[in-house]
């Protein structure tokens, strides 16, 4: 068996003919990377450009400048913070466990992000913000957005509000570049049911779109700081190594829309992220999405890969535990009893709520729906679903609250909002 897999190493010259590929000067996939970098002004202005996009005192004055609605929002969620108005970590987990409860017994070694998706437009971050405040819960320390880039844009700031609001919360936030199939690009979306079976095949980023994608992803990260993206197909998550490796401070999660659903899936993508670190060790995938079909084994097995190729701290799983009620998996789909075993044994993971509990989502005249995620702000207005969208969104905060109580009473820390509680 050691000799089998002695026959399983790669030799140095393999290794040789790859490098060789890479550094052609003749390779055109390559060129029209570093082109496109050098189209921007280089690394060196491309990350620049960026810190300044993000700076909390440059995105407030942008917004005041163009008379964004949001400013007040973001005045008071500020106040808030500063006033401590958010239930503190210790006084939540007495609120469960009981006054006299160890709360330095619980286990912060392992501690589970709280994530939730889809935050969709600003005000629900802000309602949810005061629900929190009002019902003594926590905000999750990592929110996930779908929607349009360009909308966003164009809504009164909500992309610069978003990226304040996250700065101000101490929350990481994931936004989805509209280059994703969605736009025109692959036709298997383009007919409907009719053609979508096509779709099994890649997630769609057809001939150039790779560079297309990487582009809007220089331009988002240098006019707005929009540093951490959702990656969808192995040729935009092949380029989002390579510039990181070149130098560009990009940081992106994989959707489980790639479908990573077995060990040698997962062996597959950390070593490539291993192999295009960069000299320091670092790499720009900071998590993915196992599919909804893993099980816990799955994770485990996983999580030796991961220590093993030294990115345990980096490279965080990103683990479904409600899904939309619709058009995604078959409900009841509640992977809660299964995280807290998983917990106790695996570092470096956050719970998931893109649903809210399916006995709840159950009795809801419109429950959440994935397809949602791509409803145009126009379309909602028009046929008056916005604030049934937003309660979509408060039952999967509400999930998320369920979630940190069940760690919690099981002796497992959480990973909330920082800066809030």
């Amino acid at each position: 068996m050691t000799d089998l897999k002695e026959m399983l190493k790669i030799e140095a010259k393999d290794l040789d003919i790859v490098n060789l590929l890479i550094s052609n000067p003749d390779n055109a996939q390559v060129s029209a990377l570093t082109d496109l970098i050098e189209k921007f002004g280089g690394v060196e202005a491309i990350n620049e450009k960026a810190k300044q996009a993000r700076n909390p005192e440059t995105l407030m004055q942008k917004l005041k400048e163009m008379g964004s609605p949001y400013v007040a929002d973001l005045e008071w969620l500020m106040e808030q913070r500063d006033n401590k108005a958010f239930i503190s970590m210790e006084d939540y987990c007495k609120n469960i466990l009981g006054e006299d409860a160890d709360i330095a017994s619980i286990d912060s070694s392992k501690a589970v992000t709280l994530e939730i998706s889809a935050m969709q437009f600003f005000p629900w971050l802000i309602a949810q913000a005061k629900q929190a405040i009002e019902k003594k819960e926590l905000m999750p320390g990592r929110i996930i957005r779908v929607r349009n880039m360009a909308e966003q844009v164009k809504d009164d700031g909500d992309i610069m509000a978003t990226a304040l609001a996250m700065q101000i919360i101490g929350a990481t936030y994931v936004e989805s570049l509209d280059t994703r199939g969605t736009d025109g690009g692959n036709i298997h979306l383009g007919g409907g049911p009719e053609t979508l079976s096509g779709f099994f095949g890649g997630i769609g980023q057809p001939n150039d779109y790779a560079i297309k994608w990487a582009e809007e992803y220089l331009h988002y990260y240098t006019n707005y700081g929009i540093k951490e993206v959702l990656n969808i197909n192995s040729g935009t998550i092949l380029l989002g190594y390579m510039m990181h490796r070149l130098g560009v401070d990009i940081k992106f999660k994989i959707s489980v829309f790639v479908g990573i659903d077995n060990p040698y899936y997962i062996m597959w993508t950390l070593m490539t992220a291993r192999l295009f670190s960069r000299k320091d060790g670092s790499t720009s995938l900071v998590g993915f999405n196992l599919s909804n079909s893993v099980n816990n084994e799955t994770i485990l097995q996983a999580h030796a890969i991961r220590k093993q190729l030294g990115l345990e701290k980096q490279v965080r799983f990103e683990h479904h535990i409600t899904e939309t009620y619709k058009s995604i998996v078959p409900q009841p789909y509640n992977r809660r009893d299964e995280l807290i075993q998983l917990a106790k044994k695996v570092p470096n993971i956050s719970a998931k709520h893109e649903g809210g509990e399916p006995e709840i989502e159950s009795t809801r005249e419109h429950p959440s729906d994935i397809f949602d995620y791509f409803l145009a702000k126009k379309d909602i207005l028009e046929n008056g679903l916005m604030d049934t969208l937003m309660g979509n969104y408060l039952d999967k905060h509400h999930s998320v609250n369920q979630t940190a109580r069940a760690l919690i009473k099981a002796g497992i820390n959480v990973v909330a909002a920082q800066n809030l509680h």
